[in-house]
């Protein structure tokens, strides 16, 4: 057993970006930087980015620069000429980049990406989903995450984030507490809306997560710029990662 005893710490946050377009009606990329900024997060999962296309870059990599993280996307399709799909915001280097396919015949694509963090010389494996506004979509889209979380080449912890679509305990919301370790807000919040912006009614937002991670604390932030910048208010929670062979 190893004499380090302490854990890795990230700060991680969910934020559905909604194009970058506020509750004002105003498209800013940079207000949203601003947004993540006052996360301090290591790591941010972002939804409904608008990539790059004829118009320049993407919506990612403008956040990204202002914020000095590796910024990827995940397209799930094409928005006006865009991509437009998932994207993700790190401070530590990206070893490997995937996506896998939620769609649902029927219904708008949906996507899974995931992106495997090396931290010292330890792989972390980030799951950012944007699951579908549909019943049925959304247990179709669950067994599917279930599957590709329980592929058995794919060692050491899990945390998977996003938007769920899901305001209540639903099929999927089920299905994936019952496969993987969900966060429960109660013990740390007592707000925990997160959509829409600036009157939250429901809680849309979740992490899940699987092996020796631990949640620390959590914060659904309430400042105005927070209630504005989109139509969902960010999540962020500081986690514990227990690596194998090391002391808890």
């Amino acid at each position: 057993m190893s004499h380090q005893t302490k854990p890795i710490r990230l700060h991680i946050a969910t934020y559905n970006a909604h194009k970058c377009r506020g509750m004002d009606g105003r498209t800013r990329p940079s207000r949203i930087a601003s947004v993540v900024h006052g996360l301090k997060a290591d790591v941010v999962a972002l939804q409904e980015i608008i990539g790059a296309g004829p118009g320049g870059r993407g919506q990612e990599e403008d956040i990204g620069a202002r914020l000095n993280m590796v910024s990827v996307l995940a397209s799930a399709r094409i928005l006006r000429g865009h991509l437009y799909g998932n994207a993700l915001l790190s401070r530590f280097p990206i070893d490997r980049h995937i996506t896998y396919d939620l769609s649902q015949h029927g219904y708008e694509p949906r996507l899974c990406q995931r992106v495997d963090l090396l931290i010292g010389k330890h792989p972390i494996h980030i799951y950012n989903v944007h699951l579908g506004t549909s019943r049925a979509e959304r247990i179709g889209q669950a067994v599917q995450l279930i599957r590709i979380l329980e592929d058995p080449k794919v060692h050491g912890p899990k945390i998977v984030l996003g938007d769920f679509n899901e305001w209540h305990r639903g099929p999927a919301s089920k299905l994936l507490s019952e496969r993987l370790d969900s966060l429960d807000l109660a013990p740390f919040l007592q707000w925990r809306r997160t959509y829409p912006g600036v009157f939250p009614v429901f809680h849309l937002d979740h992490i899940y997560y699987q092996g020796s991670v631990e949640i620390i604390k959590v914060e659904v932030p309430r400042k105005w710029l927070c209630l504005v910048a989109s139509d969902h208010i960010p999540m962020v929670a500081e986690v514990h990662i227990w690596i194998k062979g090391e002391s808890r």
